[in-house]
């Protein structure tokens, strides 16, 4: 197999171990999305077994004797050394190097983008709490509770009633 048959076959068989079918499955809300998602895995997995059996072996060796017994040595050594000049040129990859950079950027703004989400969650996550509590004691509370947690509020009413601004 040449190099880069084999490298593909490499790098998608490393791919598949790093997916997350089971996480992503979970995500799914509508049946038509299973549906889907279930076809593209079922799609996925025949092609990287494809990958996996038919390009990652070697081909076999041609027994060059084999064929020299059964039609003759002078046409089996003219395709033997026909064979043997075949050049199969090499890849070389030219655009990974070009989109390295503009993909390492974008992993680095990915990775602060999450730091800000994870923070933003976390102070989302905070207020519901604050929130439900607030639920939970707004029957019982008195105003001077309130106006504790709420010190802003407390001279903005002050302020009113001063100024004899009464909401009319």
């Amino acid at each position: 197999m040449s190099g880069a048959g084999k490298k593909i076959a490499d790098v998608t068989f490393k791919a598949s171990k790093n997916i997350d079918w089971d996480g992503m499955a979970k995500l799914l809300v509508s049946d038509e999305a299973r549906k889907e998602f279930a076809n593209l895995r079922r799609a996925f997995d025949e092609v990287n077994h494809d990958l996996q059996t038919k390009f990652s072996q070697e081909p076999e060796p041609i027994d060059w004797d084999y064929y020299r017994k059964g039609i003759g040595t002078k046409l089996v050594d003219m395709y033997k050394e026909a064979y043997d000049s075949i050049e199969i040129p090499k890849y070389v990859d030219k655009v990974t190097p070009e989109y390295k950079p503009k993909f390492d950027s974008l992993l680095v703004e990915l990775k602060e983008a999450e730091q800000k989400s994870l923070k933003e969650s976390e102070r989302l996550e905070k207020e519901i709490a604050d929130v439900q509590e607030l639920k939970k004691k707004l029957s019982t509370m008195t105003a001077d509770e309130y106006f504790e947690k709420h010190p802003e509020l407390r001279k903005k009413f002050d302020d009113e009633i001063r100024n004899d601004y009464w909401g009319y």
